[in-house]
């Protein structure tokens, strides 16, 4: 019966062209361990047209190897540098505080491209102080991800 309507359907036979959306970030970065999250933030991210391509990281180690690869690639590869890093506080091997004073070390070029967002359930009033620490290069929101947070980033 589908092929019927098919064949005598014009507008079936038309091609739909469809326009790209328009984004707000070419690249953003989720670093969390925890993959639920990743997955339900990478949700958000998309339907609210944030950014065109999510980059995820279980680990602040690996992020930070993002980084360096970037770093000795050639030129034409820094365009893929996220403008907005998601992190969470409380992971495993480097906890999110610690990633910020590594990604800290990076040329000036790099950071000043890139958007530091802690992402965290944390309630803490101590976590806000560090994060208050790093100045407006460093900004704060619990979790969940959701359309308002991202529209005042």
């Amino acid at each position: 019966m589908s092929t019927f309507i098919t064949k005598n359907c014009p507008v079936m036979k038309k091609p739909i062209n469809r326009k790209e959306p328009s984004y707000k970030y070419q690249s953003v970065m989720l670093v969390d361990d925890n993959e639920l999250d990743n997955f339900i933030n990478q949700k958000v991210i998309e339907s609210c047209f944030f950014s065109k391509t999510i980059y995820v990281n279980t680990n602040g180690i690996s992020a930070l190897e993002f980084f360096k690869n970037i770093m000795t690639a050639e030129k034409s590869l820094k365009s893929i540098i996220p403008r907005v890093i998601f992190i969470d506080i409380n992971m495993p091997l480097m906890d999110g505080f610690q990633f910020i004073d590594e990604f800290m070390k990076f040329p000036q070029n790099i950071k000043d491209r890139t958007n530091l967002v802690i992402l965290t359930s944390s309630i803490s009033p101590r976590d806000k102080e560090i994060v208050s620490r790093y100045g407006d290069k460093v900004s704060f929101i619990n979790k969940p991800l959701n359309e308002e947070s991202l529209f005042n980033i």
